[in-house]
C-alpha cells in the first residue's frame, strides 16, 4: 500500500528546514513524499531539491491555500493513501506503519489520523487535533484532549483507538478513491474547517474516521494564522456556518441555525468586553457572508447521498459543549455528560 505525503507550504523556509528532515527519515518503505509548493518566493523549492532530492516538487502559479495546493498535489500523487500533513509537524520514524495497518485491516475505514501532541509542549496534545475531533450538535468542534482553549496532558487517557467524527488537518490519512470520490477538499473554505467538512461528507457516503494512538506526531501549529488572528476568527466562524449549511439535515437546519444566533452573539459580547474589536468585527463579517452566500453552499448539499441522521455519525455530541463548558464547567473531555 503505497502512501503519499503531501505538505503544502507557502514561503515557509524555516519551517521546512527544522521539520521535513523528519519526516524524510521515515522508515515505512512504499513512500512518496510531495511538496506542495503555493509559489514560494522564499528559495523553498530550491532548498528542497538541493537537501532532499528524493521529495517531488509540485510548483503552483499561485498561492491556492490549504485547500487548493493539497487537491493540486493530491492530484500528482501515486499512492493508495493521501497523507495531507501540515509543513510545522516533525514526526516519529515508525509512525506510517501503524496508519497503514488500519487502512489494510478495516476495508470500510476511509480516514484516519494519528496522536497530536504539542512541540512546544510534548507532553501536552496539540490544540488543533488532539486525540481526535468531535462536533456538537450545533456545529461546535472540540476535540479528545482539547476543549476549547484547555488542553489537557498526555496520559495515556485516550490511548484507544476509536471512530471520531473529525480528523485533524494538520495530519491525517484518507483513501485515494474516497478523496477523489468526495471532490477533494471545498476550496471555498481557503482554510479551517475544510477537514471537518471533508470528513462529514465521508461518514454521509457510509466510510469511517478514526483515530490511530499508536502514531505520534508533533504540531507546532499557528504557522499559517495565529490563534488570536482576527483572520483566523473570520474563518472559523464563516466556514462552521457553511459547513451546517452544506451538510446538516433539512429538519435541523432551521433549529440549529436559531440556537447558533444566540450561542455566536454570546460569543461576540465576550470579545468586546475582553477589547478583542478587531476579532468580534471578523465574527460580525462572518456572520453577513453567511447570510449573503449560502445559497451557493446550499447548491452543494449531495442529492445522490443526502445527508444522514445526526445521531448516526460517530463522534457526535448530542448536547451543546458550550454550555457544559463555561455554564457547567467541564473542562475536559472526559468530564463532559
Amino acid at each position: 500500500m503505497r502512501i503519499s505525503v503531501i505538505i503544502v507550504t507557502w514561503n515557509a523556509l524555516p519551517l521546512l528546514q527544522r521539520y521535513l528532515p523528519s519526516v524524510v527519515a521515515s522508515t515505512y518503505a512504499d513512500l512518496e513524499i510531495r511538496l506542495a509548493d503555493n509559489a514560494s518566493a522564499d528559495g523553498s523549492a530550491e532548498w528542497v531539491r538541493a537537501h532532499h532530492p528524493q521529495v517531488k516538487i509540485d510548483t503552483f502559479d499561485a498561492n491556492h491555500g490549504y485547500c487548493g495546493g493539497n487537491n493540486r498535489g493530491a492530484r500528482q500523487a501515486t499512492g493508495d493513501l493521501l497523507l495531507f500533513l501540515n509543513n510545522d509537524v516533525r514526526v516519529e520514524p515508525g509512525w506510517l506503519e501503524p496508519l497503514a495497518a488500519r487502512f489494510r485491516a478495516e476495508p470500510d475505514l476511509g480516514i484516519l489520523q494519528p496522536k497530536l501532541r504539542s512541540e512546544a509542549r510534548p507532553t501536552h496534545f496539540e490544540y488543533a487535533g488532539a486525540a481526535g475531533g468531535w462536533l456538537d450538535r450545533y456545529g461546535y468542534p472540540f476535540c479528545r484532549g482539547r476543549i476549547f482553549d484547555v488542553v489537557e496532558e498526555d496520559l495515556g487517557q485516550y490511548d484507544d483507538a476509536c471512530d471520531i467524527f473529525w480528523a485533524s488537518g494538520a495530519a491525517f490519512a484518507i483513501r485515494r478513491s474516497l478523496f477523489e470520490t468526495l471532490g477533494g477538499f471545498d476550496e471555498d473554505f481557503e482554510f479551517h474547517m475544510e477537514e471537518i467538512d471533508l470528513c462529514w461528507r465521508a461518514q454521509a457516503h457510509g466510510w469511517r474516521v478514526a483515530y490511530e494512538p499508536r502514531s505520534v506526531v508533533y504540531h507546532w501549529g499557528g504557522g499559517s494564522l495565529p490563534a488570536a488572528s482576527p483572520r483566523k476568527t473570520y474563518y472559523n466562524f464563516r466556514n462552521n456556518h457553511a459547513m451546517l449549511v452544506k451538510n446538516l439535515p433539512k429538519g435541523r437546519l432551521l433549529r440549529t441555525f436559531l440556537v447558533r444566533a444566540v450561542l455566536d452573539d454570546m460569543a461576540l459580547f465576550r470579545l468586546l468586553v475582553t477589547g478583542k474589536w478587531a476579532e468580534a468585527v471578523a465574527l460580525v463579517r462572518a456572520s453577513w457572508h453567511t447570510l449573503f452566500r449560502s445559497r451557493r453552499h446550499w447548491r452543494k448539499r449531495s442529492p445522490v447521498h443526502p445527508p444522514p441522521p445526526l445521531e448516526r455519525l460517530s463522534g457526535l455530541y448530542p448536547g451543546s459543549v458550550v454550555w457544559a463548558h463555561f455554564i457547567r464547567g467541564h473542562r475536559t473531555f472526559r468530564q463532559l455528560p
